[in-house]
């Protein structure tokens, strides 16, 4: 929100510079995210008047202007305006001057000599363009510094507000905030008595009382419509961000900064019937004042009329109900939307309003008719006319329930000792009713503050105005002991260390992700989606984090790298058995040559058996096996679930084709996703003899059909538990000349040895016979 400061200050004004006011309220929570003078440093710039104009002697476009700037004297000045007349005001730059870009001098023009010069309002650096002179109002006077005339001193502050502090969406809210922190005296409204003169009244019917707890209005008749919004409100909305539109819309958007209540004008000749508030019909639509038609939805909460809808309430109002110059009779609304109906409205509309910024967080339901009686008065001192009596219609208020506050509990969190009566004293200058009973406090919440609920809420309220700064660090106090390790148990850190061991690079992706990724990725037609998500593309919650490493990936390939090694972990999301689920994860990808380019060894792109490698390093000394298997990520012929004591626990494969191409890759890629849970699991250190004996390798070469696997051979082998084998590997694999079609020959590793003795060939040989016949039950032959 951005506010004038010399505004705030006619509320609330306290002994403090602007760049201390700032830190104040930006060490509050209200952070200050930009303060910025309304104009640049200049001085000897003056209230003018002319007295007389004569044309130049020697210059067609120049004029000799005799100029009353409050002296004993009037200044002869040079002037080539176009605009300039006798009797007008405008600033004077007397000689010395320094604005932006130019030092004023006496100088002689065409022969005359000029002493200063009149200015308009790109020359005082106060806009971008100007035609002619700053023309100032009559009421100026004359010799008075422009700064002091125009408030030039004034900065503008913009607060960055988090969503729970709605009540500072307004002069009136900050304010109150200063007050409590400073503890300067605060500055109400001022309220003016008006005379209700006009008997007219408009019915109104609450049909969707839990939606609008309370609506008031009141018809003013004989407005003026066509009256000038005063100086001062066109500067105070202008310095707010808002442009002038006409007197009765400049009134509600004032009281709207001022008090932070929206409010809205309908032109009473419009109106067709009482006025009832209630939801949406089917069918139902309407222009809004920002000329968009909308068909409305049955969760849209509307004003309407006899005819039909006329606002959409808490949002905008329709045109066709809108004040403009030839309005008369005005009706004008100020009222109390709930915050779960307003919501989300303007976001699916596609545009956002003051109004609904301000309902969507929560508005004062205690200011609606402070803000109409406010309204009012300003209509009647601006356009005249006669106010009626208010017409209200109230439902079922919110509550502000007591929260209890212990003395205890806010040294506990705070670490400050702080009195009772310190205590007391910051929440009532927080307007909140206090009932206290020794040490503990029951407190009550004021109408305009939706954030306090529970009892950590008022121990930030209760730092917050004592402050930030004045809590200061104190060493720790306490026993402290050291956490058991549990060996049976692997922490993440350990699962860091040894993927950055193997090259990888952690990242931390959204957990929201696009649908395109569930369904191509994981083939998940139903993720869990988000009823109201930050980003299109970030609409649903992720059922794996490949699509996370891929976008990352994409963007290292972009900014040409051409070797990359990613992982991270995470949790992934899903919908089962009437319940969400959340299961953590590590996944991995790898992407180009396997090792960094050097001479040593030939390059080659890294491919499945080399991030196979990187998985069985994460669960050694543990053995993993590998089952083919189709993923709807990976390439047909090279996917394989992961399986530990038989269990599935993840997959490793290179990434299928289509999403290689979709994904702009050159090269392929292989990823693997395993279960946090079974990595965590370590198996205990066993104790065992170190022989010091030779081990014995004999080497096995047999055929086997293509379409039995390796592992099955090596299973078949280990279920033999052979006593002395060490070692069982897979060294060569061969096809081609002198083996069968549809063949291959295997040739495997064993190593054989004994802690206390030196094996005999007799020994050597019964094992080795043993596993040549766990071999041939499977099918396989020793090769001739």
């Amino acid at each position: 929100m951005q506010f004038s400061e010399s505004w705030l200050r006619t509320f609330v004004n306290p002994s403090l510079t602007s760049e201390e006011l700032s830190h104040l309220l930006t060490m509050a929570g209200l952070e200050v995210e930009e303060m910025i003078p309304v104009a640049p440093a200049f001085e000897k710039v003056v209230v003018a008047q002319v007295l007389t104009k004569d044309k130049h002697p020697d210059a067609d476009r120049l004029n000799v202007l005799t100029v009353n700037v409050g002296q004993a004297e009037p200044l002869t000045i040079v002037c080539g305006a176009g605009n300039v007349s006798v009797g007008m005001k405008a600033p004077c730059a007397l000689v010395g001057a320094k604005l932006p870009g130019i030092e004023i001098k006496q100088a002689k023009v065409r022969g005359i000599a000029s002493f200063g010069m009149m200015c308009s309002e790109k020359e005082l650096g106060l806009a971008e363009v100007s035609e002619g002179l700053m023309v100032l109002a009559v009421e100026a006077v004359v010799g008075q510094s422009i700064r002091e005339h125009l408030d030039l001193d004034d900065h503008l502050i913009t607060l960055k507000l988090t969503p729970n502090r709605s009540d500072c969406l307004s002069l009136n809210g900050i304010a109150r905030e200063v007050a409590a922190l400073t503890g300067t005296p605060l500055q109400t409204v001022p309220q003016t008595p008006f005379k209700q003169a006009d008997r007219q009244i408009r019915k109104v019917k609450l049909t969707a009382s839990a939606a609008c707890p309370r609506y008031s209005g009141r018809a003013i008749s004989g407005v003026n419509a066509k009256a000038m919004t005063p100086a001062w409100m066109v500067q105070r909305l202008q310095r707010c961000g808002l442009r002038s539109i006409s007197a009765l819309v400049d009134v509600t958007n004032y009281v709207l900064l001022e008090l932070g209540q929206p409010l809205h004008a309908f032109d009473l000749c419009k109106l067709n019937g009482d006025i009832e508030v209630r939801f949406a019909r089917k069918g139902e639509s309407m222009k809004l004042l920002n000329e968009q038609t909308v068909a409305l939805q049955d969760d849209m909460l509307v004003i309407a009329d006899g005819k039909g809808p006329i606002a959409l309430a808490g949002v905008m109002g329709g045109a066709d109900s809108a004040v403009n110059d030839a309005t008369t009779d005005i009706f004008l609304e100020s009222a109390f939307f709930a915050t779960s109906v307003i919501v989300g409205k303007s976001r699916r509309l596609g545009f956002s309003s003051d109004s609904s910024y301000r309902f969507e967080r929560g508005v004062d339901f205690a200011a609606t008719q402070v803000a109409l009686d406010r309204a009012t008065q300003l209509i009647l001192d601006i356009c005249g006319g006669q106010a009626g009596a208010v017409t209200e219609v109230q439902g079922g208020l919110p509550v502000r329930a007591p929260v209890k506050l212990r003395s205890s509990r806010v040294y506990r969190v705070l670490g400050v000792a702080l009195k009772t009566d310190e205590i007391a004293q910051i929440l009532t200058r927080l307007g909140m009713a206090i009932q206290q009973q020794g040490d503990e406090f029951s407190v009550t919440p004021p109408s305009y503050r939706f954030d306090i609920a529970i009892e950590e809420d008022l121990i930030e309220e209760v730092a917050r105005v004592y402050g930030y700064e004045r809590i200061l660090p104190a060493p720790i106090q306490a026993r402290m002991s050291i956490l058991p390790l549990i060996e049976a148990e692997r922490p993440l850190a350990k699962l860091r260390q040894t993927m950055v061991l193997r090259e990888y690079q952690e990242t931390i992706n959204y957990a929201f992700v696009e649908t395109e990724w569930e369904r191509d990725l994981c083939g998940n037609a139903a993720p869990v989606a988000l009823k109201n998500p930050i980003a299109s593309q970030m609409s649903v919650m992720r059922s794996s984090l490949l699509g996370g490493l891929l976008a990352a990936l994409r963007t290292n390939v972009a900014r040409k790298q051409p070797r990359v090694r990613l992982f991270e972990i995470g949790g992934c999301f899903k919908f089962e058995v009437g319940s969400y689920t959340q299961d953590e994860r590590l996944a991995g990808l790898a992407y180009g040559d396997d090792l960094p380019e050097q001479w040593g060894v030939p390059a080659r792109n890294v491919d499945f058996y080399d991030v196979k490698s990187d998985v069985e390093a994460l669960f050694a000394p543990r053995t993993l096996t590998f089952q083919a298997a189709e993923h709807p990520a990976s390439h047909p012929g090279r996917s394989a679930r992961i399986l530990l004591e038989g269990c599935a626990i993840g997959w490793v494969g290179e990434l299928h084709p289509q999403w290689q191409q979709k994904n702009d890759l050159p090269q392929s890629v292989v990823w693997f996703e395993i279960e946090i849970a079974a990595l965590t699991q370590a198996s205990l250190p066993k104790l065992r003899d170190i022989s010091r004996f030779p081990p014995v390798r004999r080497d096995l070469a047999v055929l086997a059909d293509e379409n039995v696997t390796v592992q099955s051979l090596i299973e078949a082998m280990q279920a033999e538990k052979v006593a002395n084998v060490v070692e069982l590997a897979l060294f060569d694999v061969y096809r081609g000349k002198g083996v069968e079609q549809g063949k291959k020959s295997l040739a495997f590793r064993v190593l054989l040895q004994d802690t206390q003795k030196t094996l005999t060939d007799n020994e050597i040989e019964e094992n080795m016979s043993r596993l040549v016949a766990a071999l041939q039950r499977q099918g396989a032959q020793l090769r001739a």
